[in-house]
């Protein structure tokens, strides 16, 4: 079989106004850049199709497959007469380039142009990485010039948009030499990756160029002296930080390899990250199409946890569906089974890993009260024993499993799957949230644990209680809760797989994002900034004297 990108690069695309077309875009409401890809620019929106969020298992070592369910699902939609948009993230190219590869869906479920995507598509994680030094920059003048604002430490990390464990931990130093009314300094800092970074997290949440520049003057640079809090907007960093954005801000339209519209915009991790693509590109579908296909990063317990507990809080938003993807493989990994052996028929291992899968189902059904539809990734060496033992798994914890080939079939194959979720998007239902709002932070972290992980709650580092304590005496209240932890596992080690239980999560540090209006809990061993493995995926990623790419996939 062909490889992904071979696949993609043989596909004859469609004008980038011919896919605009089928969302009732005029060519005024694009900025073109190429034939292939737009900026949308709609001076209104107003969301009302259905909306489809598809999240997966705990991800393994053999994928899952989530875009690409996410992009047959819609294309499927399509080929059912259905007005369908999808709604994704935009790579990053840590991953890219580090273990993951490119994340633009597989085999005949993919959008493209597949390289620009995966590469620097039209330069928004660039220039949230500008933004984000400026006011990094910005800061250091500051201190540099004479500390006017008194800032004692420094809370806001630089970033960059690709891993490198060399940059966790720095030291930055400046010398004024003679220069009048400046002074020698020196301090610690760390990168973070772009997709982890608070602007791009501001980014996905804003709903409009206004308020992104309120979110970012709202940005907590550091505190002085006194323990006060240093906004951005005491820089005045605002403006031209939201400047540089200006473009950014605007969701990019692409296609799949059939024409279905596709909107692409924002990339934050879900393990480190809130996970979810931008309020303004859902709106946007939600605005031009009658289902919108949308996907959360990682297992259900981090990107659709995040994308339901906070996204559809601030963008006041819920799915009408929710699609759980999984494969016989993956289910086998997390049942004990050798990763060499994973073609052979293992129903021991299948049945010890099929409780991960429930779990994810029993949260949609339970604590979010959201009808789920599983959609299993088929491989030809599923045999109709496993194939039957994940429907009558399914099936007693009521819900609908359904065998996709949208891998190698596209849209076709996800023809049963779209009747499934069309179905399921027009039963009644009503949002609900695995914690309050209202309660205190350890409260909402140990309802995240105990609600969606399955565990018995968190227990908290010194720094963070006294953080905690630093954020509620100052009146902080009423937000959001994002923990960052591994995305392998349900709890935060990554070596307990399957549906673990009587655990705690170690909450080592606290966050709070002032502008993206959140509060992270960093736990267990989760690193803001990832490395390359010891075999990056940048040493097979090559380009000939043609600019044909291989390795890219």
């Amino acid at each position: 079989m062909l490889s992904d990108i071979q696949i993609a690069e043989s596909c004859k695309l469609k004008d980038v106004r011919e896919i605009a077309k089928k969302l009732n875009l005029l060519e005024d409401d694009l900025e073109l850049y190429g034939k292939y890809k737009a900026k949308i620019n709609l001076s209104k929106v107003d969301p009302k199709s259905k909306l489809i969020l598809v999240t997966a298992i705990n991800p393994t070592a053999s994928g899952e497959g989530k875009t690409t369910v996410s992009i047959g699902l819609a294309d499927g939609l399509s080929k059912l007469g259905k007005r369908a948009c999808l709604a994704l993230r935009e790579p990053s190219l840590g991953p890219v380039f580090g273990i993951k590869g490119g994340a633009a869906g597989g085999g005949y479920a993919q959008v493209v142009p597949m390289a620009d995507i995966n590469l620097h598509f039209t330069g928004d994680l660039h220039a949230i990485t500008a933004a984000n030094n400026l006011l990094c920059a910005m800061i250091d003048n500051h201190i540099f010039r004479g500390n006017a604002l008194g800032i004692k430490e420094v809370y806001f990390k630089r970033c960059m948009d690709m891993n490198d464990r060399a940059l966790r931990d720095i030291t930055l130093s400046s010398k004024a030499g003679k220069m009048v009314g400046c002074q020698d300094y020196e301090r610690k800092e760390g990168f973070e990756i772009t997709a982890a970074s608070e602007i791009m997290a501001i980014l996905c949440l804003a709903t409009d160029l206004a308020n992104l520049k309120e979110r970012i003057g709202n940005i907590i640079v550091g505190v002085n002296e006194n323990g006060d809090y240093i906004y951005a907007k005491q820089l005045n960093a605002q403006g031209a930080m939201a400047t540089l954005l200006k473009d950014a801000i605007k969701p990019n339209l692409v296609q799949t390899l059939e024409g279905t519209p596709a909107i692409v915009h924002g990339g934050p991790f879900a393990n480190i990250a809130h996970g979810c693509n931008s309020v303004r590109a859902t709106y946007t579908a939600m605005t031009l199409s009658d289902y919108t296909v949308t996907e959360a990063g990682f297992g259900a317990d981090l990107g659709a946890e995040k994308f339901l507990d906070t996204k559809c809080r601030v963008a006041g938003l819920e799915p009408n569906c929710v699609v759980v993807v999984a494969t016989v493989k993956a289910l086998k990994l997390h049942g004990g089974a050798n990763k060499a052996n994973l073609t052979e028929e293992n129903l021991e291992a299948l049945n010890a890993g099929i409780p991960n899968l429930l779990k994810h189902v029993e949260n949609v059904i339970n604590v979010y009260k959201k009808p789920v539809i599983v959609a299993m990734n088929r491989f030809y060496t599923d045999t109709q024993a496993e194939i039957d033992a994940v429907l009558s798994a399914c099936a007693n914890a009521g819900t609908k499993a359904v065998f996709t080939d949208v891998f190698l079939k596209g849209g076709e194959g996800g023809v049963e799957l779209a009747e499934e979720v069309i179905k399921a998007c027009e039963v009644q239902s009503k949002l609900h949230y695995a914690y309050d709002l209202n309660d205190n932070i350890c409260k909402k972290i140990e309802d995240i644990v105990k609600n969606v992980y399955g565990g018995d709650g968190a227990e908290f580092s010194d720094i963070a209680l006294d953080k905690i304590k630093n954020m509620e005496d100052k009146g902080i209240k009423g937000l959001p809760v994002i923990i960052a932890k591994t995305q392998y596992s349900l709890s935060d080690d990554p070596s307990k797989l399957s549906r673990p239980t009587g655990f705690k999560i170690f909450v080592r540090d606290i966050i709070y994002k002032g502008g993206a209006g959140f509060v992270v809990a960093v736990a267990g061993p989760i690193m803001l900034m990832p490395g390359l493995g010891k075999v990056p995926c940048a040493e097979h990623i090559d380009i000939d004297e043609n600019g044909v790419i291989t390795g890219l996939s």
